[in-house]
């Protein structure tokens, strides 16, 4: 069983570990290709931990809320979790503080080139956004178009109101016109991949 760190990042005891005969100087990345095959959550994690080493923002990946039920021990110093059960929906995947105010939000991606479905998003994270923002924090959610490596920021004003086009027999998808209407392009870059801090003023 695959173990995270709260930050969404995979622990691997050897990743920083030079192998033996191999120089440990680092070589420039090609940063044409360093960005393939990447999840939309990897490049926020890294984007969020140049955040957090630059004192701009302090924003994490919302750790799974797990119960342990079975976990066998295959040698003294190994353990193993054989079962295992989220103990309550999630809420959304990332929160944390920028600029004083508290920000809270989802980070979906789609192959399609036209449109983003909307039924990939639950019932229960549009309640917890709509709390959010009645509670003054920023609620949002980041969109990647993964066969174009397009970037949007969707205020949750405009996610309740496809949302509820949706649940009243519209359309259960939102166009990408209509996306580029009503959201924030983020420009992509090498560091941060998507910059997305500087949008935040005009949510």
């Amino acid at each position: 069983m695959a173990i995270n760190y709260p930050n969404g990042k995979k622990f691997s005891p050897s990743k920083n570990q030079p192998v033996k005969g191999q120089s440990t100087s680092k070589k420039k990345k090609d940063f044409s290709f360093s960005n393939r095959g990447k999840t939309l959550e990897d490049e926020l994690n890294e984007t969020n931990d140049y955040y957090l080493q630059l004192g701009l923002a302090v924003i994490h990946k919302k750790p799974v809320p797990l119960q342990i039920v079975k976990v066998e021990y295959p040698s003294r110093s190994a353990a193993v979790i054989r079962e295992a059960y989220f103990q309550a929906p999630s809420t959304t995947d990332y929160n944390g503080v920028w600029n004083g105010r508290y920000i809270d939000f989802e980070a979906k991606e789609t192959e399609s080139k036209t449109s983003f479905p909307l039924k990939n998003i639950h019932d229960h994270q549009i309640h917890h956004m709509s709390q959010v923002v009645k509670q003054k924090g920023m609620a949002f959610m980041i969109i990647r178009f993964s066969s174009c490596q397009r970037y949007f920021i969707m205020p949750y004003g405009e996610l309740e109101v496809f949302w509820n086009r949706m649940i009243t027999g519209g359309r259960k998808s939102v166009t990408l016109q209509e996306i580029e209407e009503t959201s924030f392009e983020i420009a992509t870059g090498a560091f941060p991949r998507i910059d997305y801090l500087p949008l935040l003023s005009k949510l």
